[in-house]
């Protein structure tokens, strides 16, 4: 059995499974002779649950690891291959559809791909499945789905409800083993004995074995008896019937026993909460407690209230508590969060709440344009990787009813998170589509044009950047938009060295940078000097190269920014290669590395590696360099284009390649660098920040 140095993003299980042995052996069996596992049942009968921990069974035996891809975030099928490709350790910045890029990826790796939650876009998720498996042999796929996918050679696996006991006998009986346990979390200690038995039988029974209707009740337990849950989850039973389809107007139809649940709990909280579940159904992913006072607090539900009430959802188990370092936040299952979704739209509140949300999510982007070039700029980048999933939720609302420019404003103000926050790929699927959709000149449009651009840097689509960047220059001298016209000619110079023409880059540096140093915008500043100083670098003018990045740092430590510094690092680190002075190089090499492996930069990270090699074979250490070769490779594997491909930096890895080669001989040197390749990617990065040349 084969362990990847990818083990995969499974998450750590938070609560038991209890039973299901018999599923999840059968469901690891499949794997055996099927490709495609498709997990189907009724909302709330775990699926979920058994995928993940059949997946976590048969994790080791996959080279490459497991990978989950959660979708119910998820509102347009086109957003599919971006969320597959965020789920994985994928950077690819080309400009390739992006099922092209994961085909390519996953084409000769041994993979296991769990999808979950594919019931709202299954034509979406059957399409991919197809492709991805046709290109590479080495993947399976484990979805779960209410419905079947349809795919060619598709293995259904139904999940049942647990079994409830037929007579008085409970003991070994999954659904009363599962509300012991949970009871047990609600109310400690808590026990079945002769006073409670029927009582518990009879709710297992009326629930019929559903695993998320027990969990339901069984968290009522630490406001009623046994006895008193037992009469009342009857009583909600007659008053459903059969006929509510209207209200709970899920598709497929809830199972009975789930509405039951549902229902109950819902009528059993108190108005307030039963209003705050509702409206926070309109988030995505993740809900942060301050979002959610923005976005749902009016004068029936006071901002004051709602944290108080959060907590008190997460104590019915409508929301999960999840603790992390930045602060609370909350997440919804699935089928709760439905729930709310249908009680919104009945309220007639549906559009009007999302409205909130997206302008919550506009300001937070808003916000982060203001304050990314600062002092808390891993604090902002760990704010809006946690909100992605409502930062595209809001995105594609936006862009689904268009109001005014909302839609460029928000894809706009999310420059910072496409480009420095390594989003490229998908931020030009949004930009493009915001700049279709609304074609009125403006400052709005402006600005979606040079992020645009920038995208098209990082995916190597030099031509394409300088023909939408010198577009956008024109329409901005037009219209006295300063901003856009310095970011624009920006765009120009860094796509120009990726095209191989330097003199270009400093032709059009010379006349930003004056304009520059005297504007209010910084970061275009900091840009022009960190394209200044590599066309300086790659051009052999070493000193002229060496002040403009000096006076990069010294601009980039005025403001405590950390991202573009890093990269200004790694060309110093270049520039003391070419003068033969390794050991500064690795400390600048290292100094940018530890910031872009914070940032989860791939493309910086990478490209600091590179330079560790030459550092390392230039004092003799001819092992460690080809390590660093190896994870630099490892890294841009995952990337897609190498060095964006510019010429130049392409040359001098090849250099450094065949120099350890002839240090170390073929068999040392192919030792050694596959060492790098397979290793685990934090503890090699480790690595390559604690070494030291001589």
């Amino acid at each position: 059995m084969q362990t990847g140095k990818y083990q995969g993003n499974l998450p750590a299980e938070s609560t038991k499974l209890i039973g299901r042995r018999e599923e999840v052996a059968a469901l690891r069996t499949l794997f055996g002779k099927a490709r495609l596992v498709t997990v189907t049942g009724v909302a709330g009968v775990g699926k979920t649950r058994i995928a993940l921990r059949a997946a976590a069974a048969l994790q080791r035996e996959f080279v490459d690891g497991a990978w989950l891809v959660t979708l119910s975030p998820l509102a347009e099928g086109s957003a599919l291959p971006y969320a597959i490709a965020e789920s994985l350790p994928l950077a690819d910045q080309s400009a390739r559809p992006v099922t092209d890029v994961l085909a390519d990826y996953l084409a000769g790796r041994e993979l296991l791909l769990v999808l979950d939650t594919c019931e709202h876009m299954t034509e979406a998720c059957a399409g991919a499945i197809e492709t991805l498996l046709a290109a590479a042999p080495g993947l399976r796929v484990l979805a779960t789905s209410r419905r079947p996918l349809n795919c060619a050679d598709e293995q259904v696996f139904t999940v049942e409800p647990l079994p409830v006991p037929v007579n008085d006998v409970w003991q070994g009986n999954d659904a009363v083993a599962l509300l012991l346990d949970r009871a047990a979390a609600s109310v400690p200690g808590f026990k079945i004995d002769e006073s409670n038995l029927e009582a518990v039988l009879r709710v297992c029974r009326r629930l019929e074995g559903l695993p998320l209707a027990i969990e339901l009740a069984a968290a009522r337990l630490r406001e009623v008896t046994p006895e008193r849950l037992a009469e009342r989850l009857e009583d909600r039973f007659k008053e459903l019937g059969t006929t509510d389809h209207q209200v709970y107007g899920a598709d497929p139809p809830w199972h009975q026993a789930l509405r039951t649940a549902i229902g109950w709990s819902h009528q059993l909280c108190t108005p307030a909460e039963r209003l705050l579940w509702a409206r926070v159904s309109v988030f995505a992913g993740g809900i942060d407690p301050t979002a959610a006072k923005q976005v749902c607090a009016d004068d029936r539900l006071p901002a004051w209230q709602i944290p108080q009430l959060l907590e008190s959802l997460a104590d019915k188990s409508i929301l999960i508590w999840e603790p992390t370092g930045a602060g609370d936040r909350y997440r919804m299952l699935d089928t709760i969060r439905e729930f709310g979704a249908i009680w919104l739209r009945d309220l007639g509140q549906e559009e009007r709440i999302r409205r909130r949300h997206r302008d919550y999510y506009l300001a937070l982007a808003r916000e982060g344009d203001l304050c990314w070039i600062g002092p808390d700029q891993y604090l902002w980048y760990d704010r809006m990787t946690a909100e992605h999933d409502n930062l595209r939720a809001a995105l594609q609302f936006s862009l689904a009813r268009p109001e005014g420019h909302v839609a460029l404003d928000l894809a706009g103000s999310l420059w910072f998170f496409w480009y420095p926050c390594g989003f490229p790929a998908e931020g030009r699927h949004y930009l493009e589509r915001a700049l279709k959709q609304d074609r009125e000149p403006g400052p709005a449009r402006n600005k979606v044009m040079w992020a645009c651009s920038l995208a098209l840097v990082c995916q190597g689509e030099g031509a394409l950047a300088v023909e939408l960047a010198q577009q956008c220059v024109t329409d901005a001298d037009r219209l006295g938009d300063v901003e856009s016209a310095l970011m624009a000619r920006c765009a120009i110079m860094c796509a120009s060295i990726i095209l191989g023409d330097c003199e270009r880059t400093i032709e059009v540096g010379d006349e930003v940078i004056p304009r520059a140093a005297g504007s209010i915008y910084v970061f275009p500043m900091l840009l022009a000097l960190t394209a200044y100083g590599m066309a300086r670098t790659m051009t052999g003018r070493f000193e002229e190269g060496i002040a403009t990045l000096e006076r990069l740092r010294g601009l980039c430590d005025q403001y405590g920014e950390r991202w573009q510094r890093a990269y200004g690092d790694v060309l110093r680190a270049q520039v003391e290669l070419a003068c033969d002075r390794p050991a500064r190089a690795q400390e600048y090499a290292q100094a940018g590395l530890e910031v872009k492996w914070r940032l989860h930069d791939s493309v910086g990270m990478a490209m600091a590696i590179d330079l560790l090699a030459p550092a390392a074979v230039a004092t003799g250490a001819g092992e460690r360099a080809a390590r660093m070769l190896g994870l630099a490779d490892q890294i841009w594997d995952t990337v897609g284009k190498q060095h964006f491909g510019a010429p130049e930096l392409i040359a001098a890895r090849q250099a450094c390649e065949k120099q350890v080669l002839g240090v170390l001989g073929e068999r040392a040197y192919l030792d050694a660098f596959q060492a790098g390749r397979e290793a685990d990617l934090d503890s090699e990065v480790s690595y390559a920040l604690g070494g030291r040349v001589g």
